[in-house]
C-alpha cells in the first residue's frame, strides 16, 4: 500500500457547500493542514470493496497497536479508475520529517507496515505519492467539520507553465464571487509542491454530507453566474482558456474501515469512524 508516514492528497482546493446550520460549528473547526501528503492507489479489477478493506486493515491495526500520533483517512473513487486516496496532514515539512524519522526508529511498526505493504501490493496496478501546500489567500471559509462529511468532489486542474498569474486572478474572482453570492460556499486550496506532474497541479475537494449537495451545487452555480453577470463570466472564460491545461472532476466516498482517524473524529461520530474492523487478509499458500 504505502508508507503511512506520508500519504498523498494532490494539490487541492477543498470546496465545501455545507448546510447553513453548520456555520457556527464550522467556525470552531481547525484550519486545513499547511502540508498535505496523499498516497494514491490504483486497484486491479475486482480488488476494491471488501478485498481492499481487509488488506488495508493491517495498516490500521499496526498504527493502532503503536498508538501512533499521526493520523490519516481514506476515500474511494465513485467515478473514474478504481482507486483509493489516503490523506495525511502536517503543520509543516519539518513535522513530516519528524514523523518519518520516528517511524523508521520504531522497528515493530516498520516491520508491520512493510508486511502490510507487501500483501497490499498484490491488489494494485500502481500507486504514487504527492505533496501539496495550503493556500489560505484563495481559500474560502475552509474550517470545515470533515469528521461529519461523507463524500468529496475532487476537481483537478493542471495550470499551464508561465500562466500562474492568470490562475491567481481566476481563483480570486471565484472566491470573491462565491463569497458574496453563496454564503454556504467553502473551500481550501492546495497547490502541488512535490510530485503531481512536477508542479502546477491544483485540486479542489468539495466535502459533502450527502450527494444531495451535488444537486444544490447546480443552483449555487446559477447564483454565482447571475451575480457575476455576462461580462464577469466572459472574463472567467478567458482566464480559464488562458491558464488551464487540463481539468477533471471525480466523486469519492469516505471509507472509515481503511482510515486511522483522530480521536476527536471518533468521539464526534463513533458510529461512522469506529466500524467493526475487517478480518486480516489471508496469507498466500506456499507454492
Amino acid at each position: 500500500m504505502k508508507k503511512l508516514t506520508g500519504l498523498f492528497a494532490g494539490c487541492c482546493v477543498v470546496v465545501g457547500g455545507l448546510l447553513a446550520g453548520l456555520e457556527a460549528a464550522a467556525q470552531e473547526m481547525p484550519p486545513p493542514p499547511k502540508v498535505l501528503v496523499i498516497m494514491r492507489e490504483y486497484l486491479k479489477p475486482g480488488r476494491a470493496g471488501g478485498v481492499h478493506e481487509r488488506s488495508e486493515s493491517a495498516f490500521v491495526r499496526a498504527m493502532t497497536a503503536a498508538k501512533w500520533p499521526t493520523h490519516y483517512f481514506a476515500v474511494e473513487s465513485m467515478s473514474g479508475p478504481s482507486r483509493a486516496l489516503f490523506l495525511t496532514g502536517y503543520p509543516s515539512f519539518a513535522a513530516w520529517e519528524k514523523d518519518n524519522q520516528a517511524t523508521a526508529k520504531n522497528a515493530a511498526l516498520t516491520a508491520a507496515l512493510e508486511h502490510a505493504a507487501l500483501m497490499d501490493g498484490d491488489l494494485l496496478t500502481s500507486y504514487d505519492q504527492n505533496v501539496f501546500v495550503y493556500r489560505d489567500d484563495i481559500s474560502l471559509r475552509s474550517n470545515v467539520d470533515i469528521a461529519h462529511m461523507r463524500y468529496f468532489q475532487i476537481l483537478l486542474f493542471q495550470v499551464r507553465p508561465g500562466h500562474e498569474k492568470e490562475w491567481g486572478d481566476l481563483a480570486k474572482m471565484y472566491k470573491e464571487g462565491y463569497e458574496k453570492a453563496v454564503p454556504d460556499a467553502k473551500w481550501a486550496v492546495f497547490e502541488s509542491a512535490f510530485g503531481a506532474n512536477n508542479g502546477g497541479m491544483v485540486a479542489i475537494f468539495i466535502p459533502m454530507k450527502t450527494l444531495a449537495e451535488v444537486d444544490q451545487g447546480v443552483a449555487d452555480d446559477k447564483k454565482f453566474s447571475d451575480a457575476m453577470g455576462e461580462d464577469g463570466m466572459k472574463k472567467l472564460a478567458e482566464l480559464s482558456a488562458s491558464c488551464i491545461e487540463t481539468e477533471q472532476v471525480n466523486l469519492f466516498q469516505f471509507n472509515p474501515k481503511m482510515s486511522y482517524p483522530e480521536e476527536e473524529w471518533i468521539k464526534a461520530d463513533p458510529e461512522f469512524w469506529k466500524p467493526k474492523m475487517a478480518a486480516p487478509a489471508a496469507a498466500k499458500p506456499a507454492q
